[in-house]
């Protein structure tokens, strides 16, 4: 078996949790630990944030031990307060600090944080080397194929921060202005595999075990990261692990059962951690992902947008498996 590695962080599985805001809490890190994700990231934290003592930021930040190992994700656009950021996350014990330049969101590029990082290759350089410098820890990056196709700068970002000390980049293959729509350009991420030593981490519409294995033969990627494609469907860590290990297995898939039982502890699990009112209103886009390919998906995602008690959910479940039958 092959073993991947990030700096001193030995991974459990080539296949990682990519860091989604709103999405990739404490609880769904958990269960995709659980279906057999190599590592997982934090929601992204903001730098100033944390420098104005942000309590919502430093929930975010929590990590508990069955979810390791496990990164805390950085985002902002001041060298020094990113290291301060790194030092306040170091509080949490994290396994690694990740540092956000891939994000597209224009809350986050217009301040000049996340994607927008990367029109300004010295400055990137600059956080990396301020951050490794303050935390003990190894150090990753996320970047994107560049700002716009005009300015697909990529390997160049890449090659500072490794220069800047850093022990891993993640490239998504599309550009800032492409957002999240097709297509992805895997070669751009096997010209960043190509240009530095240090681990280069695969992302970007990454759906399935037979897709996972296509991107890895054509980028020589070192990890693949999955995002969208796990929501309410955390087996495809364990699918794709398996069928990286023996692609003449037949690939297992949940029953709708089993499906919705992961579902039903998945929120659960976040009404524990932060009670069941948050809990319920961030979860409705999460449980329509379960219904996905289901009969009478459509309406059951319309009711799922509506859940407010954990008994709502409960009901929505025996509705889905009596439609089902």
């Amino acid at each position: 078996m092959i073993e991947h590695k990030i700096g001193s962080v030995l991974l459990k599985s080539g296949v990682v949790l990519a860091p989604m805001a709103g999405v990739s809490d404490r609880a769904y890190r958990e269960l995709c630990m659980k279906f057999g994700a190599g590592l997982c990231i934090s929601e992204m934290v903001s730098s100033k944030a944390l420098s104005f003592n942000s309590k919502k930021s430093e929930e975010l930040m929590e990590i508990s031990d069955s979810e390791r190992p496990c990164g805390i994700q950085i985002f902002g656009d001041e060298p020094l307060c990113m290291a301060q950021a790194a030092q306040r996350a170091m509080h949490n014990k994290p396994d690694f600090i990740d540092i956000n330049m891939g994000c597209p969101a224009p809350k986050i590029s217009s301040n000049g944080s996340g994607s927008a990082l990367m029109k300004n290759p010295k400055l990137c350089g600059e956080i990396v080397r301020e951050v490794v410098k303050a935390c003990d820890v190894p150090v990753t990056v996320k970047i994107r194929k560049g700002w716009d196709d005009e300015n697909a700068n990529a390997v160049e970002i890449a090659k500072i921060c490794e220069d800047a000390g850093a022990s891993a980049v993640t490239v998504h293959g599309r550009t800032r202005m492409q957002y999240y729509k097709p297509p992805v350009d895997y070669g751009i991420i096997k010209a960043v595999k190509d240009a530095v030593s240090i681990p280069v981490i695969a992302n970007g519409d990454i759906d399935s075990a037979e897709k996972a294995r296509f991107v890895i033969e054509k980028t020589g990627c070192d990890i693949i990261m999955v995002g969208r494609a796990s929501l309410g469907n955390p087996w495809i860590f364990s699918q794709i692990n398996s069928y990286l290990q023996n692609p003449e297995e037949p690939i297992c898939f949940p029953t709708l059962e089993q499906k919705l039982d992961v579902m039903v502890d998945h929120i659960e699990k976040m009404v524990e951690y932060k009670g069941e009112h948050m809990a319920l209103l961030q979860a409705r886009k999460l449980v329509a992902g379960y219904f996905k390919g289901i009969k009478g998906a459509a309406s059951l995602r319309n009711e799922a947008g509506k859940i407010s008690v954990l008994n709502d959910l409960y009901i929505l479940r025996d509705k889905a498996l009596s439609a089902n039958l």
